[in-house]
């Protein structure tokens, strides 16, 4: 007997996969919104939706890997290589990210989503400037490497608070519409609310 496709996961991996054409559209600056990241809504609606938690996990990794390849190869032509220097610890962040939006949005509202994105964007700085911190980041007022103590990671932080702002509204600016275009769809077909994907 012929398994049929669900049309939820299809409807689903349709959404992460445009997000990750408008990912690379942005960083090569092709779209009046490239300071602003889709990635953290990507993150939450993937956890969100995706019953499955690999698949919640397995997709949008994925997706920003195959992007991430693109815009390194195509974008960049290659300066970076492969992958950029830590991509493991950003991806690990992602990780998060998802976890997110698998425990605060079970139940999806404007409230939940809201404070997800904040939840997100604030985890995403505060990790991914760690991370930089331990590897030995620039201060960027004197072109040294950031001190080893409170002061130098404070620095880390205020360096990485335009991106927060930027990555926080990327998050809810492309989760409001993520979330409230597959809530409609939901309403118009109902088939797409009763698949498990």
């Amino acid at each position: 007997m012929k398994q049929q496709l669900n049309p939820r996961f299809l409807t689903l991996l349709c959404f992460i996969l445009a997000i990750a054409l408008l990912r690379i559209a942005n960083s090569a600056q092709l779209t009046p919104v490239a300071n602003y990241t889709p990635l953290g809504a990507m993150g939450l609606f993937g956890g969100a939706y995706f019953s499955n938690r690999w698949k919640a996990l397995a997709f949008p990794i994925l997706t920003i890997f195959v992007s991430d390849v693109v815009i390194n190869k195509v974008v960049y032509q290659g300066k970076y290589g492969m992958m950029y220097d830590g991509w493991y610890w950003i991806y690990g962040i992602f990780a998060i990210i998802v976890l997110f939006g698998r425990v605060i949005l079970q139940k999806i509202n404007v409230q939940n989503v809201v404070l997800a994105a904040v939840i997100a964007s604030v985890s995403h700085w505060v990790l991914a400037d760690l991370t930089v911190w331990i590897g030995g980041g620039t201060d960027l007022r004197t072109n040294l490497p950031l001190t080893r103590d409170w002061a130098g990671l404070q620095q880390c932080l205020i360096q990485g608070f335009p991106y927060m702002k930027n990555f926080l509204v990327g998050t809810l600016a492309y989760s409001a519409i993520l979330f409230s275009s597959f809530e409609l769809l939901q309403v118009r077909f109902p088939s797409l609310a009763q698949n498990q994907a």
